[in-house]
């Protein structure tokens, strides 16, 4: 998997020049954090819906 992915930097630089793949390693950095939080969101989400069903209903 190394060999490929050095492989595959290396077609990439040859390709682009260096401001182009710096742009697009940060644009994935990003996707992937984006999705870090959604996957937090969801899961802050669920806690908060399984506490407000065990919490009792105020009156």
């Amino acid at each position: 998997m190394r060999t490929t992915l050095r492989a595959l930097e290396s077609f990439e630089s040859l390709l682009m020049g260096r401001g182009h793949r710096t742009a697009c390693r940060n644009a994935w950095t990003a996707v992937l954090e984006d999705r870090r939080r959604a996957t937090a969101r969801t899961e802050a989400q669920r806690v908060l819906e399984a506490a407000a069903e065990r919490r009792p209903a105020a009156t």
